[in-house]
């Protein structure tokens, strides 16, 4: 289908809507400004074509100024991979005063935030390269893909109202590569035999590619409470992936709930191509939903850290917010000789943001005992990057299903 046009507005600069203004041909132009990463609009914005080096795309970057595209766009894709090796070149002044913090003890706590610091300057350096938007998300570039339809999974159906919109090629690369992967789903072992096992990524929501944890939970011992209808809740279902796996061991009745209207409509459009719309329930709640049961999973954010965009929600939790709410209202939500199961990673533990002894006190705290812990190791490709600054850690992960009834 053709793609229509990009049509410029041509409000003044001084619009109060949120937007990105630009002089382009001696007019002062103003669209709106779209980032999930939740980046302001660059003050400074210039043109950029395939006449732009990557020499130059990069210290306009570094300095602060965007580059919104004019040119063929798989040449900007190749600028993109250009700026984002220049990016992740270590200079030799940078060399050196990393080898001497090598020769001095630097915490692993200051890695990680050292390494964070970094990343997040990475991103907003390559976040810079903006693309233009039509209203119906089309893009008015030369070889352009047709990716309207997974912006409007990412962004919401564009209407009549929708106006054009300018945001970076960074984000669209990834809005597509996750409507790739909410076609193609992902393959879960424990939900059974293919084909009837995948589980469908919405944009924004936490993708269960980390199959050991979901393999915890298949596998451990379902607690006996002689109730009539066995009842489990899932708190923070996210793709719905562990409601699922609860509602194929047989449990009678889930509750599964989020925040997160993404990851509802995730969760329930999982659910139902699953089948298990009639043992399934998905709420949207602040942790728990009403009443008790037999069995409450939570898989929370495993990292005590403040997440640098909205799409770092599901691997951050400030100040562990999620995990001690969760089990400090543990207790109240548990039917006599139910459990709680929590998965979490040890990887805070091994990056010294938060110890063991700590986690134990919010247990106890919480008026919970541990009745057993499962353990696996990672197998994830980064587990075995040596090259990863984060690799000590990694390497010495465990994740875990902590089993834990109410003293």
């Amino acid at each position: 289908m053709p793609i229509s046009p990009f049509r410029f507005s041509t409000e003044p600069v001084d619009s109060p809507r949120p937007g990105i203004h630009w002089t382009e041909a001696g007019k002062d132009f103003s669209v709106l400004w779209r980032s999930e990463r939740g980046a302001p609009p660059p003050k400074r914005v210039t043109l950029a074509d395939d006449t732009t080096t990557a020499d130059t795309a990069y210290r306009l970057a570094c300095e602060g100024t965007a580059l919104l595209w004019r040119g063929d766009f798989h040449n900007a894709t190749q600028l993109l991979q250009a700026v984002a090796r220049r990016a992740d070149k270590t200079p030799a002044r940078k060399q050196r005063k990393t080898a001497k913090e090598s020769a001095q003890a630097v915490s692993p706590a200051d890695i990680f935030h050292q390494y964070r610091q970094a990343q997040s300057q990475r991103a907003r350096v390559l976040g810079l390269l903006l693309l233009p938007f039509n209203a119906d998300y089309g893009i008015a570039l030369r070889r352009a893909p047709d990716a309207r339809q997974a912006c409007a999974e990412a962004w919401g159906a564009a209407a009549a109202a929708t106006d054009p919109s300018v945001a970076s090629l960074r984000e669209l690369l990834g809005i597509i590569g996750a409507h790739e992967w909410r076609k193609k789903g992902v393959e879960i072992p424990a939900l059974g035999d293919p084909p009837n096992n995948r589980i469908h990524p919405h944009y924004g929501v936490f993708s269960p590619v980390r199959g050991e944890y979901v393999n915890l939970v298949a596998a451990a011992p379902l607690p006996l409470t002689g109730q009539a209808e066995f009842v489990a809740f899932d708190i923070g279902t996210g793709t719905g992936v562990l409601a699922a796996v609860l509602a194929r061991r047989g449990i009678e009745r889930v509750v599964a709930t989020d925040l997160d209207p993404r990851a509802l409509a995730c969760a329930r459009e999982n659910v139902r191509q699953l089948g298990l719309s009639e043992r399934v329930d998905v709420l949207q709640a602040d942790l728990f939903p009403e009443g008790r049961a037999a069995l409450v999973v939570c898989n929370p954010p495993w990292i005590p850290a403040r997440p640098s965009s909205p799409m770092e929600n599901g691997i951050y939790d400030p100040e562990s917010r999620m995990l001690r709410g969760f089990l400090a209202k543990l207790p109240d939500h548990l039917t006599p000789g139910g459990e709680g199961w929590l998965i979490l990673s040890d990887l805070a533990e091994h990056l010294g943001l938060r110890t063991r002894a700590q986690l134990l006190d919010v247990f106890d705290s919480a008026g919970l005992r541990v009745l057993a812990r499962h353990d696996v190791p990672p197998r994830h490709p980064r587990a075995s990057d040596k090259a990863d600054p984060l690799h000590h850690a990694r390497a010495a992960e465990i994740t875990s299903l902590w089993r834990l009834a109410a003293r």
